[in-house]
C-alpha cells in the first residue's frame, strides 16, 4: 500500500513539473509569433456611431490605410524562406485590371496575359464598371467604348490559354458612381447629392443589383468566384430611409450594412451555379466579432484584407485576421498594390514603395499558421486606374508593369532576392533596375515597353524643357515678353537670336507627341488617349505652342510699331 501511495505521489509530482515546464516554454515563446489576437473590444456590435458624426469617413480606396503608429512585432521575412502552405505555388495571385479608366484593347491583353503567367500570376480580377456589355434595361450603363460580348468571351479564352483564373468584380454598395451617375438611377442614391453609394432600403436597389450581377455571371460561367466590392460605403446612414430604419434599430449601422451584403451574397449562392463571393474588408473592420458571427455573413463571403502602405503594422493586420477567424470565416484573401495608390494624378510608379508593401505582406503570410481555422486563399495585386469614377487617370498599365513584375516575383520567391531581380530583368528585357529611383535601364521588351519609355520622357523632361524656354531664356524674357506678345511687336534681329532654339524644342516635342499618340492608340481607346494627353502633356506643351504661334505671327510683321 505504501509503495502504491508513493508511486501515485511521484506521478503527481511529475505531472506538476510537466505543467510548470510547459508554462515556462509558452512564456519564453510568447513573442515569437508576429501576429497576436485582438484584445477584448467594447461593444461587440459597435460600428461608426450615429450617422453623420464624421467618424465613418474612410480614406479613399486607392490610398493606403494608415494604421496607428506602433511597433510591428513580427520578425522580418528571410528572402527565399518557404512560406506557409506553399504561398509561392498554390495560393491564388490575382492581378487586378481596373477598367473604370484606361481600359486596354483586347489585342493588348492578348500580349499581356502570357507575361502575367510568366511572372507568376494565376488569375485576374476584372473590375469592368462601364466597360461591360450590359444589355436591355442596363444598356445605359455602357461606355461608348465598352467591350462587346465577343470581347468578354475572348478575354476569358485568353486567360484560359495562359492558365489565369478570371474573377469578375461588380460594385454592389459603395463606389457605384458608374451606375448612380445616370439620371435613371439617381433615386437609388443613399444621399441625393452624391453618386457614391446605394440606398439599401430603396425598393429598386436589390432588383437592379441582381440584374447587373446576373448579366455579369451569365457571361462568366466558368468563374468560381465573384467579387462584390462593398468597400467604402460613404454616407451610409445619412439618407432619410436609413435614418428612419436606424430609429427603429437603435442606430446600428453595422447591421444595416451586413443585411445588404447578405442579400447580395445570398443571391449569388442561390444561383444554379453557386459562386463564392469575395468582398473588400474595410467596412467589416469596425464591426465586432460577435455581430459578424451572429449575422452569418461568414457563410456567404470571404473578406479581402487590403493595406497599401509600404511599411504597415503587421500586428494590426493580425487583429483583423484573428477577428475574422473568431467570426467564423473559413477563408481570407489579402490585397496589396502595384500601382495607383500614391496619388490620384500619379503618372510614374514608385518601385520601392510598392515593393515594401509586398515585403510587409510576406510577413503577414508567414504568420498565418497562427490562425489554423482560417485558410489564406490568395492575394490580389491591385492596380488602380482611378481613385473613383470621377477622378483623373493614375499610372497607365504599361508604366506599372515593372512594378507588377517586381511585386509578383517577390511573392513567388518569398522576397526580393537576386533570383527575383534576375528573373524580372530577363522577362522585361532590362539591363538593370534602380528601385529607389524607380528607373529601369535598357529598351525593355514587354507589351507596352514603348509607352513606358515615352511616358518616362514626358515625366522627366517635358516640363523642364518647356520651363527653360518660357521662364529661363533671357532673350525671350527681354525681347519677346508677354507685353510684346499682347501688343504684337518685336525686333526680328533680336527675336532671331532665340528663334531657332525655340522652334527646335517645339518641333522635337511635337514629333515626340505624335509618336506617343500612335503608341497609345495601339493600346487604348480614343477617350483614354485624349484624357491622358490633356492631363499630362498639354498643360506643358500648350504654352510652348502659344509662344511659337505668337513668334511666327510677330516676326512676319517686319518690326511694325506696337499695336494699340
Amino acid at each position: 500500500m505504501a509503495f502504491q501511495r508513493n508511486h501515485k505521489l511521484n506521478l503527481l509530482r511529475l505531472a506538476v513539473l510537466l505543467i510548470v515546464a510547459l508554462a515556462g516554454i509558452k512564456f519564453l515563446l510568447r513573442d515569437s509569433f508576429p501576429l497576436e489576437p485582438p484584445k477584448a473590444a467594447g461593444r461587440d456590435d459597435g460600428f461608426w456611431g450615429q450617422a453623420g458624426d464624421g467618424a465613418g469617413d474612410a480614406e479613399p480606396r486607392s490610398r493606403a490605410l494608415q494604421p496607428p503608429a506602433a511597433k510591428a512585432t513580427g520578425p522580418r521575412h528571410e528572402p527565399g524562406r518557404p512560406l506557409p502552405e506553399d504561398f509561392g505555388g498554390s495560393q491564388m495571385r490575382l492581378v487586378h485590371l481596373d477598367l473604370k479608366g484606361a481600359a486596354p484593347r483586347v489585342s493588348y491583353l492578348e500580349q499581356l496575359f502570357p507575361l502575367l503567367s510568366q511572372l507568376g500570376a494565376n488569375g485576374i480580377l476584372v473590375e469592368y464598371e462601364d466597360m461591360f456589355p450590359f444589355e436591355g434595361e442596363l444598356e445605359t450603363l455602357k461606355s461608348p467604348y465598352a467591350y462587346s460580348e465577343e470581347d468578354v468571351e475572348r478575354i476569358q479564352q485568353l486567360a484560359e490559354l495562359n492558365r489565369l483564373e478570371v474573377v469578375p468584380l461588380v460594385q454592389t454598395f459603395g463606389h457605384a458612381e458608374f451606375i448612380l451617375k445616370h439620371e435613371k438611377y439617381q433615386h437609388l442614391r443613399e444621399v441625393e447629392r452624391f453618386p457614391n453609394s446605394f440606398n439599401p432600403h430603396a425598393p429598386g436597389t436589390l432588383p437592379l443589383l441582381k440584374s447587373v450581377l446576373a448579366q455579369v455571371m451569365e457571361k462568366h460561367r466558368r468563374s468560381a468566384w465573384i467579387h462584390i466590392g462593398a468597400d467604402e460605403v460613404f454616407h451610409l446612414g445619412e439618407g432619410m430611409d436609413s435614418k428612419n430604419w436606424m430609429s427603429r434599430n437603435e442606430g446600428d449601422l453595422g447591421t444595416m450594412y451586413l443585411n445588404h451584403v447578405k442579400e447580395v451574397a445570398s443571391f449569388l449562392g442561390a444561383r444554379p451555379r453557386r459562386r463564392r463571393a469575395l468582398m473588400w474588408d474595410d467596412m467589416l473592420r469596425k464591426i465586432g466579432a460577435g455581430a459578424l458571427r451572429e449575422s452569418g455573413i461568414a457563410e456567404h463571403v470571404s473578406p479581402v484584407v487590403w493595406f497599401y502602405a509600404p511599411d504597415f503594422d503587421a500586428e494590426q493586420i493580425g487583429q483583423f485576421i484573428a477577428k475574422y477567424a473568431e467570426s467564423g470565416f473559413e477563408t481570407v484573401w489579402f490585397a496589396s498594390a502595384f500601382k495607383g495608390t500614391t496619388g490620384p494624378a500619379q503618372a510614374w510608379t514608385p518601385l520601392s514603395y510598392h515593393l515594401k508593401n509586398h515585403l510587409s505582406w510576406l510577413k503577414v503570410v508567414e504568420a498565418m499558421p497562427r490562425f489554423p481555422s482560417l485558410r489564406l486563399q490568395g492575394i490580389v495585386l491591385t492596380g488602380w486606374q482611378r481613385y473613383d469614377h470621377y477622378s483623373v487617370l493614375c499610372e497607365l498599365l504599361p508604366v506599372g508593369i515593372p512594378s507588377l513584375a517586381v511585386c509578383l516575383q517577390t511573392l513567388v520567391n518569398g522576397g526580393f532576392t537576386e533570383a527575383t531581380k534576375r528573373k524580372v530583368l530577363d522577362v522585361l528585357g532590362f539591363r538593370s533596375i534602380q528601385l529607389e529611383q524607380s528607373t529601369c535601364e535598357g529598351n525593355g521588351a514587354f507589351p507596352g515597353a514603348e509607352i513606358y519609355r515615352m511616358v518616362e520622357q514626358v515625366n522627366s523632361h517635358l516640363k523642364e524643357s518647356v520651363v527653360k524656354v518660357l521662364e529661363e531664356e533671357s532673350a525671350v524674357k527681354g525681347w519677346f515678353s508677354p507685353y510684346h506678345r499682347k501688343h504684337r511687336f518685336g525686333n526680328p534681329r533680336n527675336m532671331e537670336s532665340f528663334g531657332s532654339r525655340l522652334l527646335k524644342v517645339h518641333e522635337d516635342w511635337e514629333s515626340f507627341v505624335h509618336n506617343l499618340r500612335a503608341q497609345l492608340e495601339s493600346v487604348y481607346f480614343p477617350d483614354t488617349v485624349e484624357e491622358w494627353l490633356e492631363e499630362n502633356v498639354n498643360p506643358y506643351l500648350d504654352p510652348l505652342r502659344d509662344l511659337v504661334r505668337d513668334y511666327r505671327a510677330v516676326i512676319r510683321l517686319n518690326a511694325r510699331p506696337k499695336a494699340p
